[in-house]
């Protein structure tokens, strides 16, 4: 079963071992631009006044994301500098995608980007995102099909207006039924 989360909800959460030790928090999630999936996070000291660890936290190394926390084996799997956060050799690097408007690929404007649900499991990957409308309502859309991602505009297909939800508990529902919409074909015009 697919559990989805909003990718703001997994910042902050503390970074904890096997054994029970706290060692960091979640600052920021990185995700690999070409494919969605999330890569890494960077991390932070705990309390208030730690600041950044200069150190990241790959994906690989998790050994689960919960409700309440990321576990690790042990202290091991964090990267001794955070440089693993950076792009690849043959990736660009990422783009901050809060802010930005998506539109339909025939120009319907679907709103502001607010957040990005993330689907959990064992490749964690953006699953679709939480915008707001013209009319301030918060809306979940998920992606599916090919998409355009760019600093200033996310261009998904125009099915993806039939298929949101109000809450992360519809959000399922809306993402299978994206994934399961009939194929226009486009001769039948």
């Amino acid at each position: 079963m697919t559990v989805y989360m909003r990718a703001g909800e997994i910042a902050k959460k503390p970074v904890v071992t096997l054994a029970g030790d706290d060692i960091g928090q979640v600052k920021d999630i990185v995700f690999d631009s070409s494919t969605g999936d999330i890569r890494c996070f960077t991390l932070a000291g705990r309390g208030l006044l730690s600041g950044p660890l200069h150190r990241a936290l790959l994906w690989r190394n998790v050994h689960a994301l919960g409700p309440h926390a990321v576990m690790v084996r042990d202290e091991s799997a964090l990267e001794e500098d955070a440089s693993a956060a950076g792009p690849g050799e043959d990736e660009r690097a990422g783009v901050n995608v809060l802010g930005v408007a998506v539109t339909t690929r025939s120009g319907t404007q679907l709103g502001r980007v607010t957040d990005a649900v993330v689907a959990t499991g064992r490749k964690p990957a953006v699953a679709g995102y939480e915008v707001v409308t013209a009319e301030r309502e918060r809306v979940l859309l998920p992606v599916a099909g090919p998409i355009t991602v760019s600093g200033e505009r996310i261009l998904v297909p125009d099915a993806t207006a039939q298929h949101s939800a109000g809450s992360l508990g519809g959000f399922g529902s809306a993402v299978e039924g994206l994934r399961h919409r009939p194929v226009h074909d486009p001769q039948e015009d």
